[in-house]
């Protein structure tokens, strides 16, 4: 019975006791429900928390009145809030989905601290798991982002994370447990929903049992990272070393450790570089002195015997870099990047979100800034320079869009006011041989 194996679950895994003061976040969805549900039976200290992201109109209101039924039937406390989640991931350069995520786990974790919960409680089961491998499978996110989700992560708990989607149903129906259903887990337009939908269903007409197969090697991932880790930990101590604020990494030492691309990536993650950038810096391990790289936060020099690694400062902060080797970004500004050769039938596809570039006529690593007084360029499809500032008054563009645009740089020159207008300099002419791609996602 589900009610048992959530009891064991959360023993077996250390989630919460008797006397746990438990936040649970419901959105009235079935997980969050059952969930509900199951703390009520225990008859825990529980208060309930919904995030109303503004999204879907009446339909987010109608979740909103639901979960505070819940909160009545069940005798808990119920606190709500409101986002407006679109201004919000606008002003942050951020999809809607990592804008919403951001906004509930900062308001819950302020709630908990004000209110002195011991835990937070998110319904995600075990098929919100397999999903998530997936997910981070394809962004490449390394060992860790292999591993799925965890029972628990600090304050942040998963007690339903041993249940499948159908053992939630059908616990649901023997209660007669009603629930909303978001209409947006319809489209396979997102990301998680075409894994839900499509992937994971066409493996199964494969392995009938893939479902449990992934689940137990999920668990053997685990294991395996723990014992990565500890590795890893041994090792560091020997090649890392901290003095006035700066990083430094001792080469030699690096050479040494078995895989020490992985060893050097475990390194430099935490300051954001990005797995293409850190292939690069590798491969300059032996070389001379003075080459630099870039993050969104970070620079790191090559010095003769270690890689020396700086906060950036300043102007740094509001400077993003792209070196040649990145293919994809997600902050300041999402976009893909893509070099191809240019063929006889090379065709360009006219959109403001995409920006064909002359390869060779770039600088790297190119440059991501907001505009500053005295910017020009030379807009595509014309001769004489202008003004950015001229430029954005002819788009009629109000303050809050001049102040969301990137500029594109190479060197000192401008080559794209994102998602706007590229400049001829670096125009696709027949001497070009290879392209840079950039799409805005």
């Amino acid at each position: 019975m589900l009610f048992d194996r959530f009891k064991s679950f959360a023993k077996e895994n250390h989630l919460f006791n008797a006397d746990s003061k438990v936040l649970l976040t419901v959105s009235g969805g079935i997980d969050s429900s059952v969930m509900a549900h199951l703390f009520h039976r225990l008859k825990m200290n529980c208060t309930i928390a919904h995030c109303n992201f503004q999204l879907r109109g009446e339909e987010s209101d109608g979740d909103e009145a639901f979960v505070r039924e819940i909160g009545e039937k069940l005798n808990f406390k119920v606190f709500v809030t409101r986002f407006e989640t679109e201004e919000y991931a606008n002003e942050n350069h951020l999809s809607i989905q990592m804008a919403a995520r951001d906004l509930r786990y900062n308001w819950f974790n302020r709630l908990a601290k004000a209110h002195q919960f011991d835990y937070i409680a998110v319904a995600h089961n075990r098929d919100d798991a397999l999903e998530t491998f997936f997910i981070n499978l394809g962004r490449g996110s390394g060992i860790a982002g292999l591993t799925g989700i965890r029972p628990l992560s600090g304050i942040i708990m998963r007690p339903l994370l041993f249940a499948s989607r159908p053992e939630i149903e059908q616990y649901a129906q023997s209660f007669n447990l009603v629930h909303r259903e978001d209409s947006t887990n319809a489209s396979d337009k997102y990301q998680r929903n075409y894994i839900r939908h499509q992937v994971i269903p066409g493996i199964e007409d494969i392995f009938p049992h893939f479902r449990e197969s992934l689940s137990q090697n999920l668990e053997k991932l685990n294991e395996a990272h723990i014992l990565y880790q500890h590795a890893l930990n041994a090792l560091l101590p020997q090649i890392i070393s901290q003095k006035k604020g700066l990083v430094y990494i001792d080469l030699a030492e690096l050479l040494k450790a078995p895989a020490p691309k992985t060893v050097l990536y475990e390194i430099l993650k935490p300051y954001n570089f990005t797995p293409p950038t850190i292939d690069e810096i590798f491969h300059v391990v032996g070389a001379i002195s003075g080459k630099q790289f870039f993050s969104s936060t970070h620079k790191l020099v090559k010095d003769r015997e270690c890689f020396i690694v700086s906060k950036l400062e300043g102007e740094g902060l509001s400077k993003f870099y792209i070196e040649e080797a990145t293919r994809e970004i997600d902050s300041p500004v999402a976009m893909r990047l893509e070099i191809i050769e240019r063929t006889p039938d090379f065709i360009i596809e006219k959109s403001p979100a995409i920006a064909y570039l002359d390869y060779d006529k770039l600088i790297f690593p190119l440059i991501l800034r907001k505009w500053k007084q005295g910017d020009f360029f030379i807009p595509f499809g014309m001769k004489g320079i202008k003004k950015v500032s001229d430029f954005f008054i002819d788009q009629k563009l109000s303050l809050i869009e001049k102040e969301n645009t990137w500029l594109l740089v190479s060197g000192n020159q401008i080559a794209w006011i994102t998602g706007k207008r590229t400049d001829e300099r670096f125009r696709i002419t027949d001497e070009t041989k290879k392209v840079l791609v950039i799409k805005l996602s």
